[in-house]
């Protein structure tokens, strides 16, 4: 996959520009659907500036998001461009939320059609990145078992009475 990298990464550095070169990609090439997943996405760069841009130039018909983390308090506090931009496009966006599983159980990865990137040590932000067919597979499995464990959340509006 050129652009993105294969094999390890290291640090919180390396891995926030993991995730904006990932967005920017997926707008590029059209990604049809991208998964993320993190405990709380707390140090993912989703509220910068850049990252919305990638996201709106990707956003269009046949694409979908699908989130799942335990919850999504820190997104709501750290990343208001992210929040809005959702509102925008909620109708491509699956939100979902790991319920009774422990942050431990989550991974924190983003899985595409065509390459992928896990964090193996939160503490150290160190992982593996790869467009290899089994790294895919395996991620992909991994996350369709936890997002079957969890339910709707971080609805884009909030109705009053």
């Amino acid at each position: 996959m050129p652009g993105l990298p294969q094999g390890r990464f290291e640090g919180r550095v390396e891995f926030a520009e993991l995730v904006r070169r990932s967005f920017a990609m997926a707008a590029e090439q059209g990604w049809r659907e991208i998964m993320v997943c993190d405990a709380t996405f707390e140090d993912w760069p989703l509220g910068e500036r850049s990252v919305a841009q990638s996201l709106n130039d990707w956003a269009g018909t046949g694409r979908k998001l699908t989130m799942l983390a335990q919850n999504y308090d820190q997104v709501v506090r750290r990343h208001a461009r992210f929040v809005t931009w959702r509102r925008t496009w909620s109708h491509i966006i699956e939100c979902r939320s790991s319920g009774s599983m422990s942050a431990n159980d989550l991974p924190s990865a983003l899985w595409s059609p065509v390459w992928v990137f896990e964090r193996l040590d939160m503490a150290r932000s160190t992982g593996v990145a790869g467009s290899e067919a089994a790294r895919r597979l395996a991620l992909r499995e991994r996350l369709a078992e936890k997002l079957q464990r969890s339910s709707p959340a971080f609805a884009a509006t909030t109705l009053g009475i």
